[in-house]
């Protein structure tokens, strides 16, 4: 009878534990929706700011994004600058830049120039003391033409050759925004 009534209580026992288990899945952290990223670049000492902007108001639809720049950059100049990013499709806009910074440690932005007329710096750090880029510096050279690529990607792995000095080849993760952007050093 003593035995009957051990495995009944062991029996409700683990009735109890296995009920009382969490069968949620681990939440997934989604790939952000961004639609508006703009850089602005502000002259140290002062002076008019230049912006970088790329807004994709389909989101990756059919249409293609709008790009400015909202004009040259000084030659031998140093920038300070800083990424906002949205998502225009929601009302009102969703301010993905405070997601990023939330979770700094799953972002880092790459910035990719061609032509030798800049060059970046990140000016921001995770919790990890690795770079993010949501703050950065640009520092002109002599005149000419080019590019500057800014991309966001989305769990890099940034202790992986190059990454935290800014290279994207061995970075991983996936893509959130990446735009070109023609710019005049002048």
């Amino acid at each position: 009878m003593k035995n009957f009534k051990l495995l009944g209580l062991l029996f409700v026992l683990t009735t109890v534990v296995v009920s009382c288990k969490n069968n949620d899945p681990a939440p997934v952290n989604e790939a952000e929706v961004i639609t508006t990223m703009t850089a602005t670049l502000t002259p140290n000492g002062g002076g008019a700011a230049i912006t970088l902007k790329t807004k994709d108001a389909d989101a990756g639809g059919p249409n293609a994004p709008v790009v400015t720049v909202s004009g040259p950059l000084a030659a031998n100049t140093v920038y300070n600058g800083t990424i906002e990013l949205l998502n225009e499709l929601k009302t009102p806009a969703e301010d993905i830049t405070a997601e990023v910074r939330k979770e700094n440690a799953e972002h880092q932005f790459f910035f990719q120039a061609t032509n030798n007329i800049v060059t970046v710096a990140y000016a921001d750090k995770d919790a990890n003391n690795l770079p993010v880029g949501l703050s950065f510096t640009v520092t002109t050279t002599t005149a000419g033409t080019g590019t500057l690529t800014i991309t966001l990607r989305h769990k890099p792995d940034k202790t992986a050759s190059g990454v935290s000095s800014g290279n994207i080849a061995n970075a991983g993760g996936s893509t959130d925004i990446t735009q070109t952007f023609n710019i005049t050093v002048q």
